[in-house]
């Protein structure tokens, strides 16, 4: 495998570090601001809805120059982003730094799977694909407790000034060692809009947002839960996500397993067993043991929903796949974005901190119900999934995450 895969691992490194390392930070970052923990909750919205608009419009406007050349400017705006969170002398400040380096994500990790699967021979693209999103895995489970342990034990700052280090690592290793690469063909932009005329595409999207959007319910604020509601020291949310960021490698990875055995039947399981999982925890958060145990289910059973939601997008939409997939990046963090915005006005309402964990129930089964309807359309069309098979199957595996 190419060195050139190190630096695209760096960066996704650092992107998914930054993406989920507020959650452990919250408190810290409000407490300095002097703002509330659901006005601090906006930080994970704003990033959230950066992604949701900027995936497609950086993809799009990645055709206009080299793909080594918009890797390069991406991991700038990452960077720039980090550097103004990391200084922000006011939240609304901070604020924008989080939505500056959110533009970067989506786009990222879509050109960067291409150039992944260029760098290699067609019999190892899989592998290098896999090789790239090895630095989100990474970062979900190194990564963003060890940002948290350096945020609660030196101050949050450093943290985000860390994180644009990497970036600036990963930004001279693209430049050294990523090949130059030919301009991308121009985009056919209304022949990929036209796809999300097909009901499926959108409820697929849907089920994307509700789905995903309940594993954030619950996350955004598990460091208030955990030591206001539990009575976990602030030093032991790092080690709470680490379980989290376990849970979601095991789960990706039998999410993934089983997309292409059963689609549906893998979105039913573990969509209905998190909505479940996220109910019960209001009951769970009150003891330390079970709580952890939660935490890990909840990353698994929310991950493990991943690879087929993204695969049901790219079915549907075979015929343009491509900004579908940007799009449907966006829509996780979408979820993100509603979710995090749900579960601050319901702690702000007074309901306390476990009460995301019901708005996160809920979002899991409305995704569950539209899972249903889904396939229920389908079988009264009497038009079975489409089954993609060669390059629209690889390309879909550069996709399988946000």
């Amino acid at each position: 495998m190419p060195l050139a895969l190190l630096a695209l691992a760096i960066g996704a490194f650092g992107i998914g570090t930054t993406e989920f390392v507020i959650m452990g930070l919250l408190p810290q970052v409000a407490g300095d601001y002097g703002v509330s923990i659901p006005t601090a909750g906006y930080l994970v919205t704003g990033y959230a809805l950066g992604v949701m608009f900027g995936a497609p419009l950086m993809t799009v406007l990645g055709t206009k120059v080299s793909r080594k050349q918009m890797l390069m400017a991406l991991m700038g705006l990452f960077i720039v982003g980090n550097l103004l969170s990391a200084l922000a002398p006011a939240f609304a400040v901070m604020l924008i730094g989080r939505i500056v380096a959110s533009l970067a994500h989506g786009a990222f990790f879509g050109i960067g799977s291409v150039v992944a699967a260029e760098l290699v021979a067609p019999d190892k693209k899989a592998g290098a694909i896999s090789m790239m999103f090895t630095g989100l895995t990474v970062a979900n489970v190194v990564g963003v407790p060890l940002g948290t342990l350096v945020g609660q034990s030196v101050g949050w700052r450093v943290t985000f000034a860390i994180v644009a280090a990497l970036g600036v690592i990963g930004l001279v290793g693209i430049a050294r060692l990523v090949p130059d690469m030919p301009k991308p063909e121009g985009v056919r932009l209304r022949h990929e809009l036209a796809a999300f005329k097909n009901v499926q595409v959108l409820l697929a999207m849907a089920m994307t947002v509700l789905g995903f959007g309940g594993v954030f319910a619950a996350i955004t604020y598990i460091a208030p839960m955990m030591t206001h509601v539990t009575g976990f020291a602030d030093g032991s949310v790092t080690w709470l996500l680490v379980l989290f960021g376990l849970g979601m490698v095991g789960g990706n990875l039998i999410g993934g397993k089983f997309a292409d055995r059963a689609l549906m039947p893998m979105l039913y399981v573990s969509l209905g067993a998190l909505a479940v999982v996220l109910a019960l925890f209001t009951l769970t958060a009150h003891d330390k043991l079970l709580s952890a145990v939660t935490i890990a289910l909840i990353g698994a059973l929310g991950f493990a929903t991943v690879p087929p939601l993204q695969k049901r997008v790219l079915d549907q939409a075979h015929g343009a796949p491509t900004l579908a997939s940007a799009v449907n990046i966006g829509a996780f963090n979408l979820g993100n974005a509603l979710s995090a915005w749900l579960g601050g006005l319901v702690i702000a309402a007074g309901f306390g901190y476990t009460a995301p964990n019901w708005v996160g129930a809920a979002l899991a089964a409305g995704a569950l119900l539209l899972a249903f309807l889904s396939a229920a359309l389908e079988r009264r069309a009497g038009v079975p999934s489409t089954v993609v098979t060669g390059a629209a199957s690889a390309e879909q595996r550069t996709a399988v995450h946000h």
